[in-house]
């Protein structure tokens, strides 16, 4: 049986997942033509520098519940044989619903899951970007409320649909596995392009001490290097 995917989509107040938190999380499932889209109150201030992004304000969430409630609510929307597809997913929304479920002590199904910024870096290499907006812009597709999370959503649908065309969920799992996504060699800064087992450990512990493992775009590096065995 093929898997149904459910779109989804969270806004953070802040982009570690270790400090900040999941203020707003958002579903579609298009085949049961379901959405899903919740506040969640974080119980911490939300920086106005993420408000000046996503529009979420204390005040929007002051009355909403916590992610203990909020996510096992979602868990419940994402019942069944699913994908869970979101951009940017592997160095972002991930990290945080793990992180989120950890500290509420939630038990979540170990949800397949695809990121369609991967797909759009390795099957559009001609686009000179990548992001959900430019894509939206680049395929036609009408505007929405950007870095709202069901709005998002709705368009992420929009677009990947149209990205992957007629191909089905499985054929594009294994596309992207086929594809051998694990890093293997150093990709940025003075050391690009080498192994990352010969990469200097001591210019490995300047980025951890410099925080560069803690953005989300470089947490699937610093698990390269853990099982390269250069961070201990």
């Amino acid at each position: 049986m093929t898997k149904r995917p459910i779109y989804y989509d969270t806004e953070t107040t802040g982009l570690k997942p270790a400090t900040d938190r999941i203020i707003e999380i958002a579903a579609f499932d298009p085949e049961q033509d379901r959405s899903f889209c919740e506040f969640i109150n974080p119980e911490m201030a939300i920086p106005q520098e993420s408000t000046n992004i996503h529009g979420i304000t204390d005040e929007m969430v002051k009355e909403s519940g916590t992610f203990k409630e909020v996510g096992q609510a979602f868990a419940d929307f994402c019942e069944g044989d699913i994908v869970l597809i979101a951009h940017n997913n592997d160095n972002f929304d991930k990290h945080f619903l793990a992180a989120e479920a950890k500290r509420a002590e939630l038990d979540f199904p170990d949800w397949v899951m695809l990121d369609s910024l991967k797909w759009a870096r390795k099957y559009r290499p001609d686009l000179p970007r990548h992001t959900l907006q430019f894509l939206r812009e680049m395929y036609g597709i009408e505007a929405n409320q950007a870095h709202r999370a069901l709005d998002d959503v709705k368009v992420l649908h929009a677009v990947f649909s149209a990205m992957i065309d007629d191909l089905d969920i499985e054929t594009v799992l294994n596309l992207l596995t086929a594809e051998g996504g694990a890093i293997t060699k150093m990709p940025f800064g003075k050391h690009q392009g080498k192994p990352l087992n010969q990469v200097p450990k001591n210019y490995v512990s300047w980025l951890l001490d410099q925080g560069a493992f803690d953005k989300p775009e470089n947490l699937d590096l610093k698990s390269a290097f853990e099982k390269a065995g250069v961070i201990d």
